[in-house]
């Protein structure tokens, strides 16, 4: 091949490559999207209520298929932010009826295309940048009282964006060698434990309301239907019922390593048998509020010997020692 033609060769397929890499950039530049909502800083998503749940493919109740979006918790009236950088359009009509929260903007750019519904964006057309501030949002509360209010969030192509708005494995992975557990549940990097609420308390030694002794375990918050992972390295054999009556959140699996012998109930595992890494994908949280509406939902997490497993579930904030 003349030397000419070759030129005008590489020439032609860089031009070509550089408009694939500005039209597609490598989404490895930001590889989950900025939070969405002021104060829900890792874009937690909504669990159960008496309305459905926020997980991708969840039932309706009406019976008209799955859920085809991700519904991240977002009080009425807060700020709203752009998950990545990209150009606007809409309004996006969800609801087609006017009510109080049928509004919604597209953002389409960065490799990603989204919608965000029930929200009330700054403006509908133009370009907006990763973190800024795109709208508020919308009192869902008026249309549904009693739910966990929430935008909407839906890939255009339906796709599920759950590994975009959540870490695929927990923030600030910790060394085998240093005995600090993963982070167990998405949307809880560091491993909150439940406080109180009207079914009592979460931490470990708390005192039941039967009666019944102390609370030999620690609770770890975690949303109906979030994703749970390994806190460690082991192996795992199971069922484990806690309730044995067969409700909605009566399974849970057992983790056994070389250090450590846990139980996490109120989950459904991915298996009941074999190995598991940690930080690996474990299972998913129940729906917890249907068996206890208003409760904070959580992964029960007991130590085989029944002792504390707080100092553990702590190191998960990747202090240092």
């Amino acid at each position: 091949m003349p030397a000419l033609s070759l030129v005008t060769l590489v020439s032609l397929v860089t031009t070509v490559f550089t408009e694939q890499l500005d039209a597609h950039p490598p989404q490895q530049q930001h590889g989950h999207w900025a939070r969405i909502c002021s104060g829900n800083p890792t874009n937690r998503i909504r669990g159960c209520d008496r309305y459905g749940c926020g997980n991708f493919g969840a039932d309706r109740h009406s019976g008209k298929g799955k859920h085809a979006g991700v519904d991240v918790i977002c009080s009425d009236g807060a700020t709203v932010y752009a998950p990545f950088s990209g150009q606007l359009s809409g309004p996006i009509r969800f609801f087609h009826n006017g009510n109080a929260i049928d509004d919604g903007v597209q953002i389409r750019g960065s490799g990603y295309c989204v919608k965000l519904v029930c929200i009330h964006p700054i403006r509908y057309h133009g370009q907006i940048r990763r973190g800024q501030r795109l709208g508020k949002m919308l009192p869902m509360q008026k249309v549904f009282p009693g739910i966990i209010s929430h935008i909407h969030v839906e890939n255009c192509d339906h796709s599920d964006p759950t590994h975009l708005l959540t870490p695929d494995v927990p923030p600030l992975p910790q060394r085998a060698q240093d005995g600090r557990w993963a982070a167990v549940c998405a949307g809880n990097p560091t491993n909150e434990i439940r406080g109180c609420d009207k079914y009592g308390c979460g931490y470990y030694g708390a005192p039941r309301r039967d009666g019944k002794g102390k609370h030999r375990a620690v609770d770890v918050i975690c949303a109906d239907g979030a994703t749970v992972y390994a806190p460690f390295s082991g192996q795992l054999s199971g069922p484990v019922k806690f309730f044995h009556n067969g409700n909605a959140i009566d399974d849970g699996v057992q983790i056994r390593g070389p250090e450590f012998c846990v139980k996490l109930l109120c989950i459904h595992p991915i298996r009941y048998s074999g190995q598991i890494s940690k930080g690996q994908v474990l299972g998913r949280m129940l729906p917890m509020q249907r068996v206890f509406p208003g409760i904070t939902s959580h992964i029960h997490v007991e130590n085989c010997d029944h002792s504390d497993p707080t100092s553990n579930l702590e190191r998960g904030k990747g202090q240092r020692e």
